[in-house]
């Protein structure tokens, strides 16, 4: 077997040290923290660290301490870039709607200050948001915490920590329905399940008078955001097995929007 070469040593070490950054809990860490996460030394980690400086993928807080620079986001922003056809997204959401009889809404997750999600995209006949008590238009403006709802949890599941924690000091939203999760262990428990089975359900918790089931849409190791799908309470059928798969295969399909699709990583669905 062909032995890999000094250069190729070299750039594994360096993802190594960035991928650290989104293992590690907070925001700011030192060569010798980082050297103990990537098995690398401190001397290789502080040659990197004052590399990435100078290409603004990292930046030095304090003395000895760094976080990860605007040149990470940049990539980020070029790698999501990808132009994505909206008649697709919207074809997605409309088969699901079709096949379950509910309304369907795309949420994104916003990651700037408090991270929250976005309605970017719904399929819903006018009935559906009148008895939603919304117009589309402010589904779609009004960003809601992570924190509340199947939608929330879906996205929050797949968070780093970090973001977690900060997302668990919020508030509940007043529209919040009285099934919406209030306990702390609760809701880790439930972030924990969601995380294994790729989607959870709610009862009278996105909005009051619905069930719901929702499912991340990922891209790799990424969560991008969520799919969800409103059952009114009382409606027959309720929220089925072939209802959860359908949600789930919908934000799988998202997902491979931004690249290949991978095979499921998740179980099949079982509801008690």
């Amino acid at each position: 077997m062909a032995s890999r070469g000094a250069g190729t040593v070299l750039a594994e070490r360096v993802f190594r040290v960035q991928r650290a950054f989104a293992r590690l809990e907070g925001e700011v860490h030192g060569p010798g923290e980082l050297a103990r996460a990537t098995g690398l030394d401190d001397s290789t980690v502080h040659r990197i660290l004052r590399s990435g400086v100078e290409q603004d993928i990292f930046v030095r807080i304090g003395h000895g301490r760094y976080s990860l620079g605007s040149g990470v986001v940049q990539l980020a922003i070029h790698a999501c870039a990808q132009p994505q056809d909206p008649h697709a997204v919207h074809s997605v959401l409309e088969k699901l709607r079709a096949t379950t009889g509910g309304p369907v809404f795309f949420y994104v997750l916003v990651p700037f200050g408090t991270f929250q999600r976005l309605c970017a995209d719904l399929a819903a006949t006018d009935a559906d948001l009148g008895d939603i008590g919304y117009a589309a238009e402010d589904l779609l403006s009004v960003a809601r915490p992570l924190r509340s709802g199947a939608a929330g949890r879906a996205i929050l599941a797949f968070c780093p920590p970090a973001v977690q924690r900060a997302a668990l000091d919020v508030e509940l939203p007043p529209y919040a329905g009285p099934g919406a999760i209030t306990d702390w262990e609760t809701l880790r428990a439930s972030l924990a399940d969601t995380r294994r089975l790729g989607f959870t359900v709610g009862h009278d918790e996105d909005l009051t008078g619905w069930n719901s089931c929702a499912a991340p849409v990922v891209w790799g190791q990424v969560v991008l955001g969520s799919v969800l799908l409103l059952r009114r309470i009382g409606q027959t059928p309720s929220m089925t097995a072939a209802m959860v798969v359908r949600t789930r295969q919908a934000a799988r399909k998202l997902g491979s929007m931004f690249g290949a699709a991978a095979p499921s990583p998740f179980p099949a669905v079982r509801l008690p």
